[in-house]
């Protein structure tokens, strides 16, 4: 058997309570995937896009919705070690990708103050919301996973002084028609690393520039890398934590909370206070 054949029934078989059933299920809950949707799956490089990238192509074959994907991969300016392991990765796993070419690590690498990481990221979102209009894509598919989901979560409360997550599916603000979903919302990252060990595959981590030349300066000052290490701390104290964790995300009790904002508007207890009498 071909190995991305192999690869292709872990998915399924070995790994379908971990990361198939969780996948399905997120699709399902969060109604990701809906008739004659045109999906642009973005692929980064690393694990987590790559596996979203064979869930898609799973339930393109066993999934009774009828709807397209266009498998991306955006090159922000990658080396050509990086790059060639990205290809031959798609290769080896049977994708068919499609790459276009930009220079963001080129322009992210010159900048002296502010977040690098973060104006990556924008410039990153707004290539890919070009791309999809260009292909005609009414949806742009993530690699995100259940444990950015509780990252994300405890940093806003930490660092943001306010209650807000990573949602599953969003619109669009400034592309009109154009929605970002995470399939992988459910599916948490020791899986997908357990899947990645199981099927002997490589892949990268980060290949930005900046990040290769700051290493440990980022891993002493990374607050996202600070909430996955207390993350993980807390797992070993109570094996549900991480769930409970996710679970109140979906869970607020209105009537215990001082407040909350609306669009755009701030509300506290005392809105309604009188009318609990």
């Amino acid at each position: 058997m071909e190995h991305y054949k192999e690869v292709e029934r872990s998915i399924i078989k070995t790994y379908r309570k971990e990361i198939w059933s969780k996948f399905i299920k997120a699709v399902n809950d969060y109604q990701l995937i809906e008739e004659n949707d045109r999906i642009m799956v973005c692929i980064s490089g690393g694990k987590d896009s790559f596996l979203l990238a064979k869930c898609m192509q799973e339930i393109l074959r066993h999934g009774r919705i009828h709807f397209e994907v266009k498998f991306v991969v955006m090159n922000p300016g990658y080396n050509e070690e990086n790059k060639k392991q990205i290809l031959k990765n798609a290769k080896d796993l049977n994708i068919p990708i499609e790459m276009f070419e930009t220079n963001i690590f080129e322009i992210v690498n010159t900048i002296e103050t502010g977040n690098p990481c973060y104006l990556c990221a924008r410039m990153r979102r707004g290539h890919l919301y070009n791309k999809a209009e260009e292909l005609g894509c009414n949806k742009i598919a993530l690699g995100h996973h259940f444990d950015d989901v509780i990252e994300t979560t405890l940093l806003s409360m930490f660092y943001g002084a306010e209650i807000k997550t990573m949602m599953p599916k969003l619109y669009s603000d400034h592309f009109e028609g154009l929605e970002l979903i995470r399939p992988l919302y459910l599916i948490k990252e020791s899986s997908i690393m357990a899947w990645v060990k199981y099927n002997h595959l490589k892949f990268l981590n980060c290949a930005c520039r900046f990040t290769e030349k700051n290493a440990n300066e980022i891993e002493k000052s990374s607050k996202r890398l600070a909430m996955k290490k207390l993350i993980e701390e807390l797992r070993r104290e109570g094996k549900d934590i991480d769930e409970n964790i996710f679970t109140s995300i979906g869970n607020i009790n209105m009537h215990c909370i001082l407040g909350y904002t609306k669009n755009g508007k701030k509300h506290t207890f005392l809105d309604n206070y009188g009318r609990l009498k």
